[in-house]
């Protein structure tokens, strides 16, 4: 006998991939969110030039849009893959979504056509994009006038109430029991965005299926360090 304690078998996840609930009763408001939550909670009394969405990466814009979308029942598109082709049946549908203005390059042409097309039909225009009108450097200056034109909400980072919920509530959706202490311990350490909360909580899920662990600060600690070493990694390639 070696006198090594062995490991207990790691176990392979089945794979199943958690979906995220995206209705309005699993949208957690907070400070950071409540204005944007409040303009879509207002449809159909929509501002007439359109609402534009703003903020940082896993700041709730995608779950805003799904609950809008299925509201409204608006058709969607990438902002880089409108061209003038979509701009007539878009704007003849009642309600429109162009997300991620800043992923680019645009033709800022076609949405500047759908911009005006979609207010001169009556349809509801949502716009989403991680940057401003102006920080999105843009050449077309009637596009950029349009843009400032609509009713702009920012979503801001969430702060500590807010990850709290959200964190609580992913893991209570697994039916993973976590102590209040882990969940502290968690947040102090993230990265502080509603998709590093989802990213956290499925890595905990998978490590502690597969090594038959609870989710302990012990298991949190790890999980963390190693999701910042990763993004760390790929910040050095690019």
């Amino acid at each position: 006998m070696s006198g090594q304690t062995s490991r207990p078998p790691r176990q392979m996840p089945l794979g199943l991939p958690h979906r995220a609930a995206l209705g309005r009763a699993d949208f957690i408001v907070g400070r950071a969110n409540h204005e944007a939550i409040e303009i879509i909670d207002r449809w159909p009394a929509w501002p007439e030039r359109g609402v534009l969405l703003v903020g940082p990466a896993g700041a709730g814009k995608s779950h805003l849009t799904a609950i809008w979308k299925e509201a409204s029942g608006a058709a969607g598109i990438a902002a880089s893959k409108l061209d003038d082709g979509d701009v007539e049946p878009l704007a003849a549908g009642g309600a429109i979504i162009v997300g991620d203005l800043h992923t680019g390059p645009i033709d800022e042409a076609a949405l500047f056509h759908l911009v005006n097309a979609a207010r001169e039909a009556g349809s509801a225009l949502l716009l989403t994009s991680r940057l401003g009108p102006i920080a999105l450097r843009l050449k077309l200056p009637d596009l950029l006038s349009r843009l400032r034109a609509m009713h702009r909400v920012e979503l801001g980072e969430p702060d500590d109430a807010l990850l709290r919920q959200v964190l609580t509530k992913l893991f209570a959706d697994r039916q993973l029991v976590v102590e209040p202490a882990v969940i502290d311990f968690i947040i102090v350490r993230m990265e502080r965005s509603l998709e590093a909360a989802n990213v956290i909580v499925d890595q905990l899920d998978a490590d502690a299926l597969a090594e038959t662990r609870a989710i302990t600060k012990h298991l949190a600690r790890e999980v963390v360090e190693r999701l910042a070493h990763r993004q760390a990694d790929l910040w050095s390639e690019e």
